[in-house]
């Protein structure tokens, strides 16, 4: 099946359908800076329900975090951000632009995109200086008496700080993980892609804590765990991979990582790294600190520092990548004429229904005869199981096309023939097929697909 998503179409939809716009839009927006609306939220949420589910209720063996996004400036000095986490910096003088200076060969020059900075005649650029990408701010009514604070930059460190009082009160024994979602702040000097990479952005982060001579063998658990989770939630396989970093490319305190990439319109990129953080963060905050943050086993009398392993997936960037994944384009049979059968297009989300922002579309196919009351009264009954929603403006061709754009798996409609025998019509996002169901076996129905495994139409 031939690719027809680019990153256009998927900005179009999801700003006409109401997933993703620019933020402050009215005022002329802030550069990468976005909003989530109605189905945004919804499904976003789902990808971070989904994300929960494999977390705590698949598992006995990992408990739940929200930590504080301001957090004590110890912290960054402790983990190393305060004085590493930089970037490149060069300012062009003339176009006002700023520039990473190891991605110059990737930038384009804001007096003619065709050539890149300092290719133009009039183009004056900085020296390169580094740049920390954590935003400051202060603690105190009165900045000049406040204390300088930070965004934080990642969730893991709100883990790596309440390692003992969750030692305390879970009771748990390494191995163990502790999990969190919530939103981290980079002042990316090149943002862009959409949501995929931008200034304020939500993490699912998860540290799982192992003796020190099991870390290698957990490293290899949790690579095929998160590549499976992935897959299950129907993203194609020929467009996942791990990648290893290179020597080179791996962090201080990392002895491996990979990365879970998917195939973007923009290229290969990554969707999640999970490292091997070895016991660095824990040996950092207990020497900043002046706290022991260690784990006796009562059993074989031993002390140690627990090893680290740490899947951390982007919020942002896995709902982007299921969008761009379900999306397709094609031609289905229209409405029947004197002159036979028609082809129209039409624009899926072939979402997993799991992840999908709607399940089903209740709609009266005429808003007289009592269609709407009974509609109505099904959607009341199935939005207390679902997330359901009910739709009468417009024709039923239009009605169905609007929910194919959002995803909604499935649609029921409410005709003449419902309000004598008190059935209504199903109708299969991705097959088309329509049947005849009773009212009253609607919601277990609906229940089961949702609860059935379900495979990418465009595997075929």
């Amino acid at each position: 099946m031939a690719e027809t998503v680019t990153m256009e179409k998927v900005v179009a939809l999801c700003k006409r359908r109401g997933f993703v716009f620019p933020s402050s839009e009215i005022y002329g927006g802030v550069g990468s800076t976005y909003d989530y609306g109605h189905y945004g939220v919804l499904l976003k949420s789902n990808v971070k329900n989904e994300w929960w589910r494999a977390m705590l209720q698949d598992r006995e063996d990992i408990v739940a975090l929200d930590s504080a996004i301001i957090q004590h400036p110890r912290v960054w000095e402790a983990s190393g951000h305060l004085a590493g986490f930089t970037d490149p910096l060069v300012d062009c003088r003339t176009c006002k632009l700023r520039f990473r200076a190891d991605h110059i060969d990737q930038s384009a020059c804001g007096l003619k995109p065709s050539k890149h900075p300092g290719e133009h005649s009039e183009c004056n650029l900085t020296e390169a200086r580094d740049f920390n990408l954590m935003f400051e701010t202060t603690v105190g009514p009165v900045k000049e008496q406040g204390a300088t604070a930070y965004l934080r930059p990642e969730t893991a460190q709100g883990i790596f700080i309440n390692f003992k009082n969750v030692l305390q009160f879970s009771r748990k024994k390494p191995p163990f993980g502790i999990a969190q979602i919530g939103k981290s702040f980079r002042n990316e000097i090149t943002p862009g892609n959409f949501i995929f990479r931008t200034r304020e952005f939500e993490q699912m982060e998860m540290e799982y804590f192992v003796p020190p001579d099991e870390a290698h063998n957990w490293f290899e658990h949790w690579l095929k765990e998160r590549m499976d989770w992935y897959v299950e939630l129907g993203l194609r396989p020929d467009h996942l991979r791990l990648r290893a970093h290179e020597r080179d490319e791996l962090s201080h305190y990392s002895s491996a990582t990979s990365d879970v990439e998917y195939l973007f319109p923009i290229g290969w990129s990554e969707l999640e790294g999970i490292a091997n953080r070895g016991c660095f963060d824990l040996t950092q905050h207990a020497d900043f600190s002046g706290e022991k943050l260690e784990y006796f086993d009562p059993e074989t009398k031993e002390r140690y520092i627990p090893h680290v392993i740490e899947p951390a997936a982007g919020a942002d960037r896995a709902t982007l990548a299921f969008l761009v994944d379900a999306y397709e384009e094609e031609e289905v049979p229209g409405a029947a004429s004197e002159q036979g059968q028609t082809m129209e297009s039409r624009t899926v989300l072939r979402l997993h229904p799991r992840l999908a922002p709607v399940k089903v579309a209740v709609m009266p196919l005429v808003k007289k005869d009592g269609q709407p009351e009974l509609a109505r009264g099904i959607h009341d009954q199935l939005r207390r199981l679902m997330q359901s929603e009910y739709d009468e403006g417009g024709s039923i061709g239009k009605r169905y096309r609007r929910q194919d754009e959002i995803g909604t798996p499935w649609g029921v409609t409410v005709d003449h023939k419902s309000m004598e025998d008190h059935t209504v019509t199903l109708r299969d996002r991705d097959t088309l097929a329509q049947e005849r169901i009773g009212i009253d076996e609607l919601a277990g129905e609906l229940q089961r697909r949702l609860a059935a495994p379900w495979r990418s139409p465009k595997l075929g």
